[in-house]
């Protein structure tokens, strides 16, 4: 297999990873906030993340044989992280809407660099700019709720 064809096939499959390991984020998130507001905000995110696995998955056929997995550890460490950091903070809202805004900007970070990559199917760098710019235009509304306490 072309070397270029097989790292793009891991940078895609490392997103469709942690989007799985988002919408886990997410629905322990929803489990544990105590604001209705933020509850329904963080559904909304699981639902936005299970969406954006469909828009990949039928982006990129090809890697519809890979075998599921349980999500990465980066994103294992990153919820055992939230689930920490919310069990030790007097604000456990504040505390879970900040590790979702973290963990917005890390995706964002990834898929500027999947984009960068020039053998990129046009229709999965379509998918990817596409669920870039929606994660860029949600963390500006995210921020706005920082003030939630």
């Amino acid at each position: 297999m072309n070397s270029d064809i097989k790292e793009i096939e891991e940078s895609i499959n490392d997103i469709i990873q942690k989007n799985e390991d988002a919408i886990k984020g997410y629905d322990q998130a929803v489990e544990n906030s105590k604001e209705i507001g933020l509850k329904s905000y963080f559904q909304n995110k699981a639902i936005e993340r299970r969406n954006f696995l469909l828009e990949l998955k039928a982006a990129t056929p090809a890697l519809q044989t890979r075998e599921e997995v349980e999500g990465s550890v980066t994103g294992a460490l990153h919820r055992t992280w939230m689930d920490i950091k919310t069990f030790f903070s007097g604000d456990n809202d504040k505390a879970m809407l900040e590790e979702a805004i973290r963990g917005d900007k890390a995706a964002i970070d990834e898929y500027n660099e999947v984009l960068t990559d020039t053998h990129l199917p046009l229709k999965a760098a379509a998918v990817i700019r596409k669920q870039r710019d929606w994660l860029l235009d949600d963390l500006k509304t995210i921020k706005t709720l920082e003030d939630v306490r």
